[in-house]
C-alpha cells in the first residue's frame, strides 16, 4: 500500500503526542532503591503505567512485568518480530536554579519543549510509538509483529534489560531511538573497573566523581604545597590555590572521546611524583599512563577500522588509611578481545602491587553495513531528509542496541541538533521530533513488509 498519507495522519496524532508526552514528562522516573516495594522505585514504576495505559489507549496489546522491570506493548501478526527499544528512566534534576523552567513539567517556548527527559528518552520513545499509532490508523498491515520495549533502568545497571533477555522473546532486529541519526552500527565495549592494593603511605586523596567523566579537577590538602605548586608551574599544569589545598585543574567530557579532556588526577599524580611521592597508584600512571588517553604503553595501539582507538580514562581516585584505588573507565574496540586487554592490563598492575577488579563490562555491538538493517534504516533516512552525505556511525557511548543482538540506535537528535540530555533545560525541537517520527513510520513500514 502507499504511504502518500502519512503526513496528515502524523499530523492529526501530533496533539495527542504531545499530551502523552506531557503526562510522562510530569513523573519523576529518577531511580530510588530504596522504595523496596517497587524494583526501582515508585516513580519509575508510575512512568512505566503510564506508557503502557498510553499504548492500550493507541490499541496495542499490553504486558507489565509482574515485578515492574519492563513492560512492553505490540501489534502485528507473524512468527518474526521488529523490537523498538526505549527507557522511561531518566536523570537527576541537578541544580533547579540552572533551569529555566521546571524539570519535571512540560513547557513549550517558540516550538521547543523543554523538560527532563524530552530528549533521553521520553521523547524519542513516544515519536515512535505515536509513528506506528499513524500508520494503525492508514490501515497498514503488519506482515511482522512490532514490539515497544520499555525499560526503567537504563541509566543506571540495565537490571530491566537483563531479565527481559533472561525471560521474554527476542525481537528479530530492531533499533532504539535514544542517539543520533542516521544511525549508531558499532558500539565500543565498555569496561568499568577499579584497580586498588593496599596504602602503604602517609597519602591521602579522594578526586572524581564518575568513571565515565574525565575529572575536571583534583584536590590535594597534604604537605609539601609550595613544593607542588612549583611543580604544577613547571610541568605547565593548571591549578587553584583554595585554603589549605591545591586544586589541580583539567577540562570534563565524556569517557567516551576522553582524548578531548584533560584528566586533574593524572596530571596531579605526575606532579606528586616530580616532588618525591611515590605510591602504588602513582608509580602505575606516571609509569604507564600520564596523558596518554589511549594508555598505548599497556595495550599497544589497539584499534580498529570499524571504531577506532581504544580509550582510557581515570575517573576516580582514592586513597585512604587501608587502601588506594584507581577507578577506570575503557571503550574497547568492537573487533578487539576483551579478555586478551583485561590480561594486559591485569598483568601490568600486579607489577605495582595493585589488583584488577571488574566493576561492570557491556559488550560491543557491529551490525555490518551491508545487513538488511542497516541499509534499510538509511535508505529511510536518505529518502526523508535528503541527507546523502552523513554515514552510519560508531560510537564509544552505550545505548540500549547493546543488549539484544542486531539492534542499532537509531536518532531522534539529527546532525548538528543540539544534545541536551542530561543537562539542566533538557530540550527538544518539535519540528525536528516530528521530522523523526516520519522516519521511524516509514522504518517500522519497510521493516515489516
Amino acid at each position: 500500500m502507499s504511504l502518500d498519507n502519512l503526513i496528515p495522519e502524523l499530523r492529526k496524532v501530533e496533539s495527542d503526542f504531545h499530551q502523552a508526552l506531557t503526562e510522562l514528562i510530569a513523573i519523576p522516573s529518577v531511580i530510588d532503591e530504596n522504595e523496596r516495594d517497587f524494583a526501582f522505585g515508585k516513580q519509575i514504576d508510575l512512568a512505566l503505567k503510564k506508557a503502557l495505559e498510553i499504548c492500550q489507549q493507541l490499541g496495542f496489546r499490553t504486558y507489565y512485568d509482574p515485578k515492574g522491570y519492563y513492560g512492553y506493548a505490540e501489534i502485528g501478526e507473524g512468527e518474526e518480530m521488529v523490537g523498538i527499544l526505549g527507557h522511561l528512566d531518566v536523570v537527576p534534576a541537578g541544580s533547579l536554579d540552572e533551569w529555566q523552567t521546571s524539570p519535571f513539567e512540560a513547557v513549550i517556548k517558540d516550538g521547543i519543549m523543554y523538560g527532563r527527559g524530552t530528549q533521553d528518552d521520553k521523547g524519542p520513545t513516544l515519536a515512535a510509538l505515536f509513528a506506528v499509532k499513524a500508520l494503525m490508523n492508514l490501515g497498514v498491515t503488519f506482515n511482522k509483529r512490532v514490539r515497544f520495549i520499555f525499560g526503567t533502568d537504563e541509566e543506571t545497571l540495565w537490571r530491566d534489560m537483563k531479565r527481559y533477555c533472561e525471560i521474554e522473546e527476542i525481537p528479530t532486529m530492531g533499533f532504539t531511538p535514544d542517539s543520533t541519526f542516521p544511525l549508531v552500527y558499532a558500539e565500543k565495549g565498555l569496561l568499568q573497573l577499579h584497580l586498588q592494593g593496599k596504602n602503604e603511605t602517609s597519602l591521602r586523596l579522594q578526586s572524581g566523581s564518575a568513571f565515565n567523566a574525565v575529572p575536571d579537577s583534583a584536590h590535594y590538602s597534604g604537605e609539601k604545597q609550595t613544593e607542588l605548586a612549583a611543580a604544577l608551574d613547571e610541568l605547565g599544569f593548571s591549578y587553584e590555590q583554595k585554603g589549605q589545598e591545591i586544586v589541580v585543574l583539567g577540562k570534563a567530557v565524556h569517557a567516551q572521546v576522553t582524548e578531548e579532556g584533560i584528566n586533574a588526577i593524572n596530571r596531579l599524580l605526575m606532579a606528586l611524583k616530580k616532588i618525591g611521592f611515590t605510591s602504588k597508584t602513582i608509580e602505575f600512571i606516571n609509569d604507564l599512563v600520564q596523558e596518554d588517553p589511549f594508555a598505548v604503553k599497556i595495550f599497544g595501539e589497539c584499534e580498529d577500522e570499524v571504531s577506532g582507538k581504544l580509550k582510557f580514562n581515570v575517573g576516580k581516585i582514592a586513597i585512604t588509611d587501608e587502601m588506594e584505588q584507581l577507578s577506570i573507565d575503557m571503550r574497547i574496540p568492537v573487533t578487539a578481545n576483551k579478555d586478551e586487554v583485561v590480561r594486559q592490563l591485569a598483568d601490568a598492575a600486579k607489577k605495582y602491587g595493585l589488583e584488577y577488579k571488574e566493576f561492570d563490562f557491556l559488550r560491543s555491538i557491529y551490525v555490518p553495513k551491508d545487513h538488511f538493517l542497516i541499509k534499510t534504516l538509511m535508505k529511510v533516512y536518505q529518502e526523508v531528509t535528503g541527507d546523502l552525505v552523513s554515514e552510519p556511525i560508531s560510537s564509544g557511548g552505550a545505548t540500549y542496541a547493546r543488549a539484544m543482538e542486531n539492534f542499532v540506535a537509531f536518532g531522534a537528535i539529527f546532525p548538528n541538533q543540539a544534545k541536551t540530555e542530561h543537562q539542566p533545560n533538557e530540550h527538544v525541537e518539535l519540528k525536528e521530533l516530528f521530522r523523526a517520527m516520519e522516519i521511524y513510520a516509514r522504518a517500522v513500514y519497510e521493516l515489516t513488509h
